[in-house]
């Protein structure tokens, strides 16, 4: 199987540090103006993109693993193009992603989003935490907004039951973001899915309990 990990808004694969490191058949997606190049417009965009990097590298077995903005497109990637996927995982997401106005706001004063950004990373190993924070300030508040409303725009609740692949949903019991009734809807709808809260997690639960995720996520594969 090959794992691809896909970030959330305004972030990079450096998001899935630890996952990758532990998978060793994996590759972290940087999506297209994160910082190269120019970002999608909506998820669906991604998804299309996303797509055609898949076939450019020749991938099969693929598990696509997304976090926030990521496991959107990994759902919206999973209803619409099944057979060429093997399963999901879905870390700190929803089948609806409406943002609230603040985080906006935030995007458009550089200073309080970088403010903002290191305040959501304070439970992250100060060492992953700078390399993390560093490649997220080279994306920009411009693409984080740009993401935050693709996002906001986004809304599968009344499909998710259509997903067809084994789905596990990680989420953490503290993520305000995503909180867990999200991770619920989406064990409860999606037909051969499993659901995995990690106590104390928030919405960067893969980088502050990383063995916990990975274990997790390990079980998960070695169920396919």
């Amino acid at each position: 199987m090959k794992l691809l990990f896909v970030h959330g808004s305004g972030g990079t694969s450096l998001s899935f540090y630890y996952q990758i490191r532990r998978f060793k058949n994996s590759t972290g997606i940087d999506l297209p103006g994160h910082p190269v190049g120019r970002p999608c417009a909506s998820i669906e965009g991604y998804v299309e993109w996303l797509r055609g990097f898949i076939a450019a590298k020749g991938y099969r077995d693929v598990v696509l693993c997304g976090h926030s903005m990521g496991g959107a497109i990994a759902q919206y990637y999973g209803l619409s193009y099944p057979d060429e996927l093997r399963a999901l995982v879905l870390v700190g997401t929803g089948a609806r992603l409406r943002v609230h106005p603040r985080y906006l706001a935030e995007c458009e004063d550089t200073g309080q989003w970088r403010k903002s950004m290191e305040a959501s990373l304070d439970g992250v190993a100060p060492e992953v935490r700078d390399k993390v924070l560093e490649t997220s300030f080279e994306v920009g508040p411009a693409v984080a907004r740009n993401d935050l409303q693709c996002c906001d725009r986004f809304d599968v609740m009344d499909r998710v039951h259509e997903i067809s692949l084994p789905s596990l949903v990680i989420c953490g019991t503290e993520d305000v973001m995503t909180p867990v009734k999200y991770a619920d809807y989406l064990a409860e709808r999606i037909p051969r899915s499993q659901k995995v809260l990690v106590e104390g997690g928030t919405h960067y639960v893969h980088l502050e309990h990383p063995g916990v995720v990975n274990r997790a996520i390990s079980r998960f594969l070695a169920s396919l």
